[in-house]
């Protein structure tokens, strides 16, 4: 018995469109699929919200020094001209930021492994190109996903059938965070 659906494609392809389903369920929180597909995403979302409820608090404040650019009332780097150029000025600032300690800076990269790199796009037409953002997926596991489960013993998904689909009459579910 394998332990795994193969879901009739190669391996390559076929952990390619889990990634891509896992990063899109913890990006929206709901997405539309077939059920076997959604029972194979599930096992990956799970795993991931299981090790971002165990470290979500494992990291230390630190406060560090860091130079910014100093900017005028338009949001533009200040510059002043030194030996003929111009260079910009900084000013040392000091910033708490949170240092992961080993153990959750393994569970991040573990993470790493499976999502994918996500860009927020603006619905508006103008400055779409210019107002992308990317996405901290993993920050987002950590931050928001994992406080809401971490009193909770696993089942962090729950799967609903739709129906079939009309096409080719697979069962389509909708896989969501609880």
């Amino acid at each position: 018995m394998a332990k795994y659906r193969k879901l009739g494609r190669t391996s390559s392809q076929r952990k390619a469109l889990l990634r891509n389903q896992v990063t899109a369920l913890i990006t929206h929180g709901k997405i539309k699929t077939t059920e076997a597909k959604a029972k194979e995403i599930r096992k990956i979302a799970e795993s991931l919200i299981a090790m971002a409820v165990k470290e979500k608090d494992n990291f230390e404040e630190v406060t560090v020094k860091a130079k910014v650019a100093r900017k005028d009332k338009d949001g533009k780097r200040v510059k002043e001209v030194v030996d003929g150029k111009k260079v910009t000025v900084y000013d040392e600032v000091e910033k708490k930021i949170k240092k992961d300690l080993p153990s959750r800076l393994h569970a991040r990269r573990q993470m790493l492994k499976v999502l994918y790199p996500v860009k927020d796009v603006p619905t508006a037409q103008a400055g779409r190109k210019k107002n992308t953002k990317n996405v901290d997926l993993v920050a987002k596991l950590f931050d928001e996903i994992a406080p809401k489960y971490e009193n909770r013993k696993g089942g962090y998904t729950r799967i609903i059938k739709i129906g079939q689909r009309k096409g080719d009459a697979a069962m389509e579910v909708l896989i969501e965070l609880v």
